[in-house]
């Protein structure tokens, strides 16, 4: 195995001496010029400026070591060793040294799993807010998919136990889970799939026995993610209780118990997976295994539900960073390659291409970064905020997850040959992204969560088309005629979400949730286009919204002449400002 850890690259672009030119030595946060126009827009003036050097060095490294020490992991997957040299039991995962660089970047340098639940993160005066890590997320991504896996579980489950655990797990776990130093840092878990029971969480047959204050595991968890974790949370079923979801408890799994013993449960083997493939996924067996129960005994379900909803989000933001990855890829393959004796970026065909992989990429920035904002002040205990996050949340999963499936393809597909080999990254970009639409529920499950469950019996609807209708109102900036039409085809999402809901006419659920994420997005752009307009001159992202409508949410005929914009595509491409004069076109 190869053991050298990737240096650091020259920050130079190679692109216009290369066969198939990519970002390599780009600073993608400086490039990204999208995510920084949000960030200014939903962050603090003194915060943005306290965490502008931090988002320029995490961009710096995206397609440097971090990027090559992503690849080497990629090829060098992790190995199980079930016993050491003397033939002792002695259970442990050997991982490629890329992939411990890749660890201390994310969990020790840049604190991922950390800023929520303590302060002094990147020098911040006190735990950081959702849209900070999600950002920093969403360029991590950019880079490697799979350890972001590990952080996020190691975050949420934090987030759970601190809302759920004892004072006695607290005290004992919380320092290592929210620790930088990778002596005593601790990795959290999330054992919850079983051959019986996969999206049918009530029909997992995994079983919880007490003994005296603990409580004893017995059973088998069939897809593991970070399999060799400190800590995993794991739903079990006490002996005695009722079937289904009602009747699941939730329990703290250690890997070492306080007596500095190994626990009763063993990895069976590692799975060999499409995608993701740094990171440890695995078959755990539970012989007995020791838990501490947390929260109450017949809520374990409902608490899991905390983790299984920040995974939901994480892998929202990944997907989306992902389809930014490919997006900026296709853009340098088209800025710079010539064929015919031209730029690929100067064929209308081309651009038109670029922009369908552009499209799903902003709306899956603005929809996350307006989530996270809506997270922080849930967590400050706005109830409104709260609702709709349960809306929003799967839509976001859904539906970004979905779209990062077509838009890495699509961006392998313009680098041609070469983006099919392993030697560029878009054919790892395009294996990691069949991860989010499946994983934390698939998109048949997710949908169906969104409308009949988020919809039809909660009423998050409500709240979430109430916010919207008072940012369109809000963005007075934008003619009044489109304000009208974006009022008009929000309230005729959420009525067609609201009556698949009643009928319960599952058929139809996934088109609802679409025509919910898209007028969502629409409007999101539309607001934060209105504000740039205004106060910086540059209206690309309304533009974004005029093009969320045409393409996404009205009706359009294969058979007519092509649409106004193609002509000044190009501007948005290139992350250029359009001016005022521009827009209309867009918005007509």
């Amino acid at each position: 195995m190869n053991i050298q850890i990737a240096p650091t690259l020259p920050q130079k672009n190679i692109a216009e001496e290369a066969t198939a030119p990519d970002v390599t030595g780009l600073n993608l946060y400086a490039i990204d010029k999208s995510l920084r126009d949000v960030l200014r827009l939903r962050l603090s003036p003194d915060l943005m400026a306290h965490l502008e050097p931090h988002f320029q060095d995490l961009g710096a490294r995206i397609a440097s070591d971090l990027d090559t020490n992503a690849r080497l992991a990629d090829r060098h997957p992790p190995l199980l060793h079930q016993r050491d040299r003397h033939g002792r039991d002695n259970q442990w995962i050997e991982f490629h040294p890329g992939y411990r660089a890749l660890e201390r970047a994310g969990f020790g340098d840049f604190g991922l799993a950390a800023m929520s639940h303590r302060a002094g993160i990147l020098g911040w005066r006190e735990p950081l807010p959702p849209i900070v890590k999600y950002a920093l997320t969403h360029l991590f991504a950019e880079a490697e998919f799979g350890l972001l896996c590990p952080i996020n579980m190691t975050d949420s489950l934090t987030r759970v136990l601190r809302r759920f655990a004892d004072d006695r797990i607290l005290r004992r776990y919380l320092p290592g889970l929210t620790s930088l130093d990778p002596e005593v840092a601790l990795q959290g878990a999330m054992f919850m799939t079983e051959r019986a029971g996969g999206s049918d969480v009530g029909a997992l047959e995994t079983v919880a026995r007490q003994d005296g204050e603990h409580w004893r595991l017995y059973g088998e968890k069939w897809f593991c993610s970070n399999a060799d974790a400190d800590l995993a949370l794991v739903l079990a079923r006490p002996e005695g209780a009722t079937h289904g979801t009602r009747g699941l408890g939730l329990f703290l799994l250690p890997r070492v118990l306080p007596d500095g013993s190994r626990n009763t449960y063993r990895i069976v083997r590692l799975k060999d997976k499409l995608g993701t493939r740094s990171m440890a996924s695995g078959e755990i067996v539970l012989e007995g295994a020791q838990a501490f129960l947390v929260g109450d005994i017949d809520r374990g379900f409902v608490q899991m539900a905390e983790m299984v909803n920040a995974s939901r989000l994480s892998n929202a933001v990944r997907s989306a960073g992902l389809m930014r990855r490919a997006f900026l890829e296709a853009r340098e393959v088209c800025r710079h390659r010539i064929a015919f004796g031209r730029r690929l970026i100067d064929f209308p065909l081309q651009r038109r291409q670029l922009m369908k992989i552009m499209l799903p990429a902003e709306q899956a920035l603005s929809m996350n970064m307006y989530t996270a904002t809506l997270l922080d002040s849930a967590d400050r205990g706005d109830g409104q905020a709260a609702r709709a996050l349960r809306l929003l949340t799967p839509l976001l999963k859904f539906r970004a997850c979905r779209d990062a499936r077509k838009a890495t393809g699509d961006a392998m597909e313009i680098r041609g040959g070469c983006g099919y080999i392993e030697d560029f990254v878009e054919a790892r970009l395009v294996r990691d992204a069949h991860l989010g639409s499946i994983w934390e529920g698939t998109s048949n499950i997710v949908a169906i969560d969104a409308i009949e469950r988020a919809v039809g019996r909660e009423g998050a609807d409500a709240v979430v088309e109430q916010m919207l209708h008072e940012q369109v109102g809000e963005a007075a900036a934008l003619p009044h005629s489109f304000r009208a039409k974006l009022d008009h085809l929000t309230a005729r999402a959420f009525d067609f979400a609201r009556r698949v809901a009643t009928a319960k006419d599952q058929a139809r659920m996934r088109r609802a949730a679409s025509a919910l994420y898209d007028a969502t997005s629409a409007v999101l752009l539309a607001s934060e286009g209105a504000r740039l307009g205004e106060g910086e001159g540059d209206w690309s992202r309304a533009a974004l919204a005029g093009l969320v409508v045409r393409h996404k949410l009205l009706a359009s005929d294969p058979l007519v002449d092509g649409f106004p914009e193609q002509e000044a595509s190009e501007a948005l491409i290139n992350g250029a400002d359009l001016p005022k004069a521009e827009l209309l076109r867009y918005l007509e």
